[in-house]
């Protein structure tokens, strides 16, 4: 596999260099169209995160950490894994109801499309992971995750650390999907949020619908995990779309 550290997809390129990282980020505009009143969003920025350009074993440049529940300790980190960079959640002694998240500082969105590819390492409650979207603070956040362990995908809303998982469009309350399988290697999880609409997506296969309004800000983006769950992350794609 190509590493390129933080791969840009368009064809405008800027640099942000520092003494520890350097980070290729591109910025791309289209024009939106309008079609009997259908509004299909601006993608103003295209981002990809391989961390192969940040320093391993510390916490990346520009993410902050955070953990919601009782216990408030979570460790993220880069680190090299079979001759490529990854970003691991390596906490593995925390209670079943605890969740820990990373965000990227540099980046507010309301409309985005979220990519990566994880795998789960290690964990007797829970394994696996995945993303958080308009994230406002450790206790008020969307989360979607699939789980190795259950063999299931889950989207959530956390309200004043508080997480409830939200009826699937057409089905209604099923506790997200339950009809997959993770197995223990590399899977890719992704997501695309427009307005109220949740779109998520398991190896390259929609799998499932949420509509909500709960938080309808824009916020910061990263990845989650819960309990003790040890879990790698590689190749987080980030798009922004413009607001509706």
């Amino acid at each position: 596999m190509n590493k390129l550290g933080i791969i840009s997809l368009s064809s405008l390129l800027f640099f942000a260099c520092n003494q520890q990282n350097k980070e290729t980020v591109e910025v791309s505009v289209y024009n939106a169209t309008k079609a009997e009143n259908v509004i299909v969003p601006q993608i103003i920025s295209d981002t990809v995160f391989t961390f192969e350009n940040y320093k391993t074993n510390e916490l990346p440049l520009n993410w902050s950490q955070y953990a919601t529940g009782k216990k408030k300790e979570t460790e993220w980190k880069v680190l090299n894994y079979k001759g490529s960079n990854v970003l691991a959640q390596l906490s593995s002694d925390n209670p079943n109801y605890h969740f820990n998240v990373v965000v990227f500082d540099k980046f507010q969105a309301k409309n985005v499309e979220l990519k990566v590819r994880m795998k789960g390492i290690e964990g007797s409650m829970d394994m696996g992971g995945g993303f958080v979207w308009r994230f406002t603070d450790a206790n008020n956040y969307y989360v979607v995750r699939a789980n190795p362990l259950e063999d299931n995908v889950v989207l959530y809303k956390v309200v004043d650390g508080r997480r409830t998982d939200l009826p699937l469009v057409g089905k209604g309350k099923t506790y997200g999907v339950d009809d997959v399988t993770l197995g223990g290697g590399w899977n890719t999880l992704k997501l695309k949020v427009v307005g109220d609409l949740f779109t998520v997506y398991l190896n390259d296969k929609e799998i499932f619908q949420v509509k909500d309004n709960t938080f309808e800000n824009s916020g910061k983006v990263g990845l989650w995990t819960k309990a003790d769950a040890v879990t790698y992350f590689d190749e987080f794609e980030v798009r922004k779309f413009g607001e509706l």
